[in-house]
C-alpha cells in the first residue's frame, strides 16, 4: 500500500487510525513492553536497564515531540572526555541512532547520554510508538555495550549487580 496518494496527501491508510502523542500512550507502550518505568513528581516517565537510566519526554508546543534520553550508569574522570567523545563519535558517524554524546558535569567527571528524538506532529499508531521504543532502547543499550566493553574497570565498579545487598 503505497504511503502517498496520488496528489502528494499522507494516506492514513491500515487498519490503526494515527493518535496523538501523550505521556499516556508512552506508558501504555512501555507497559505492553512489560518494562518498568516510575513517575516522578514532575510527570516525567523514567526507568533503568542494566547500563543505563532513561527517561521519555512529550514535548513541544503541541506534545508532538518524542525525546528519550539515555544517561550511562559509568560516570569518568575528566581525563577520558577526549576518548569519550571519540568513542561517542565513532558511534554517531558509523549508526543512524541513537545520537550520543559526552559532556563534563558540575564535578568535572564526564557523563555520557543517548538521545532518539521522533516528531510525531501527525500522530503515530500504538505499533510505531512501540519500534521507536524497542529501537531506541536497543540501540541505546548497544551503544552502552560497548562503554562498558571500552572501560571494563568503570562498570565493573557501577555494574548494578556489583551493588552491596541492603
Amino acid at each position: 500500500m503505497a504511503f502517498f496518494t496520488k496528489d502528494g496527501t499522507p494516506s492514513l491508510g491500515g487498519s490503526e487510525n494515527l493518535q496523538p502523542l501523550s505521556k499516556e500512550r508512552v506508558k501504555a507502550g512501555l507497559d505492553r513492553e512489560e518494562w518498568n518505568y516510575g513517575v516522578d513528581e514532575d510527570g516525567d516517565i523514567g526507568g533503568g536497564w542494566e547500563a543505563a537510566s532513561y527517561y521519555f519526554f512529550v514535548t513541544g508546543n503541541n506534545e508532538e515531540l518524542f525525546c528519550i534520553r539515555g544517561a550511562w550508569r559509568g560516570i569518568l574522570p575528566g581525563t577520558e572526555f577526549g576518548r569519550a567523545l571519540e568513542l561517542c563519535n565513532s558511534w554517531n558517524s558509523q549508526k543512524l541512532w541513537p545520537k550520543t554524546y559526552a559532556r563534563l558535569d558540575d564535578e568535572g567527571m564526564v557523563r555520557v547520554h543517548t538521545e532518539h528524538n521522533v516528531d510525531f506532529e501527525q500522530g503515530l499508531t500504538d505499533g510505531q510508538l512501540s519500534q521507536q521504543l524497542l529501537c531506541a532502547i536497543n540501540t541505546a543499550n548497544a551503544f552502552y555495550e560497548s562503554l562498558n566493553e571500552a572501560y571494563p574497570e568503570v562498570w565493573e565498579k557501577y555494574n548494578p549487580e556489583n551493588a552491596p545487598s541492603v
